[in-house]
């Protein structure tokens, strides 16, 4: 049975700029194929089984020819796959989807072309610069800086009115700025340069046609430049009022993670960088209940495994009437609490060891311990120690999420949540700038982040993503 291809435009920059109809569309599909432009974040939209495949580049890296994505987006949905084609900007603004839809509709694969938001109008926008404006321009111009032999007579655009936008000029833009001004356009005329537009990395340089080349030399690509009246205007966003107005924080984890967390530094004015590399994957079987006389949590995600767990086996939650539950911290107590199960034992400080001594204190009978495979032994250390019976079961397990690409974190701050999720970032390759601070949930979490960089460990008191939030403010301050 023959499958079906989404041509999906993913916006530019951050991904919360990609379409609702675009989002929906990616929930729907096994395969994606993606350029390397995109916010890796949307990446977590497609189902957790996923085919991730790679095709796009950055400026000076290799990519795969034009021919071999479409015979990629063939082969895929004649195997009967559900695929999206995941495009930076719109799929029809240099993007080469009409080439793909072409092959499609030679072996009769049906397709659907969902919009997205261009860089060509949003990245100068962001940068408040309008492309159009009522009696200084009229009109606006898109222009690709980028050929086949690199050879442009850019002279020839001086005749044009309105704004002008190149698309993919860095490289080319002394040669931009002096065809202009040699077909007569005024050396005064204002020009910007915005790169990584949409991101938290976003930089406006404004100069005018004479000395932006120089101005903007050394400017990371991708970059939009505008030349024209209206690029000598700002009419960007005032900052958003918070104490982090201006900061920009990579968060890392699971999805859940990285969007709790996001929206609590959002709602203080960061920009934030989601990377959710991580997902949870079921393990162990959760035994029965009976001659438990306590229910240890050490997170959230076990707390919804074994939320989940009763929905399948049909486990009246009276049942655990005289089995006192124990939850690591408010974050766990919160999901279990959210499900009708009260926690008994929640410890002062948010860390295994003291939840240990704190089952110990309240529990003389046998504790069935729903952990991560990877938890920390301090936990059954304690319990040990204190001659406190248990079954310490592994019910799931935290991994990297397959075909996520590699990140470069230049932002202020990068926010990880756990060992595992330290260990999966710099095992996949992932990296940091030299001035990005670390900031940890859980001393081990710190302890192992020093194991992979010298760059400065901030540690979130309490151990939670609110802990987070609240180191960074502090550091801030």
């Amino acid at each position: 049975m023959t499958g079906f291809v989404y041509i999906i435009g993913a916006g530019c920059g951050s991904a919360d700029l990609i379409t609702v109809r675009g989002q929906n569309a990616l929930k729907k599909c096994d395969t994606v194929v993606y350029d390397a432009l995109i916010d890796s974040a949307l990446l977590c939209n497609a189902g957790e089984n996923a085919e991730l495949i790679c095709v796009g580049k950055r400026s000076g890296a290799h990519s795969a020819k034009q021919e071999d994505i479409n015979a990629l987006l063939v082969e895929k949905a004649l195997a009967g796959r559900t695929v999206a084609r995941l495009k930076g900007g719109d799929p029809f603004v240099f993007g080469r989807g009409g080439e793909e839809i072409t092959e499609l509709q030679k072996h009769g694969i049906p397709f659907c072309v969902i919009p997205g938001i261009s860089s060509c109008i949003a990245v100068p926008e962001l940068a408040g610069i309008p492309v159009t404006h009522r009696k200084v321009s009229r009109e606006f111009h898109v222009i690709t800086a980028h050929t086949a032999d690199d050879k442009r007579d850019f002279s020839r655009y001086a005749k044009l009115d309105g704004t002008l936008i190149f698309l993919m000029g860095l490289n080319a833009l002394p040669e931009i700025s002096a065809g202009l001004m040699h077909g007569g356009v005024s050396p005064a005329t204002p020009a910007t340069v915005i790169s990584e537009g949409g991101t938290a990395q976003q930089k406006a340089v404004r100069g005018t046609l004479a000395d932006i080349a120089e101005k903007a030399a050394g400017m990371p690509a991708p970059a939009v430049i505008a030349v024209g009246e209206t690029a000598g205007y700002s009419f960007s966003c005032s900052s958003q009022p918070g104490v982090l107005s201006g900061v920009s924080v990579t968060v890392t984890g699971t999805e859940r993670f990285t969007e709790k967390l996001a929206g609590l530094l959002e709602a203080d004015g960061a920009d934030i960088k989601r990377y959710s590399h991580l997902q949870i994957v079921r393990k162990q079987e959760i035994p029965a209940l009976d001659g438990y006389s306590c229910i240890a949590f050490t997170s959230s995600y076990g707390a919804d495994i074994f939320i989940e767990h009763c929905k399948e086996k049909r486990i009246d939650l009276r049942s655990l009437a005289g089995i006192k539950i124990a939850a690591v911290g408010s974050g766990t107590a919160d999901t279990l609490t959210d499900a009708g199960i009260i926690p008994d034992i929640i410890p002062d400080k948010f860390t295994v060891a003291d939840l240990a001594d704190a089952i110990a204190d309240s529990t003389p009978g046998k504790v069935l311990i729903l952990r991560a495979a990877l938890g920390s032994e301090q936990l059954t250390e304690r319990l040990a120690k204190r001659n406190i019976l248990f079954d310490d079961v592994k019910i799931y397990d935290t991994v990297s999420r397959p075909g996520m690409p590699a990140e470069h974190a230049d932002t202020d701050y990068i926010v990880f949540g756990s060992s595992s999720g330290v260990s999966s970032f710099f095992g996949s390759g992932s990296a940091l700038s030299a001035h990005t601070k670390i900031v940890c949930i859980g001393t081990q979490t710190g302890e192992t982040a020093q194991k992979y960089t010298a760059n400065r460990i901030l540690t979130a008191d309490p151990h939670t993503a609110q802990g987070a939030a609240a180191a960074i403010k502090g550091d801030r301050k």
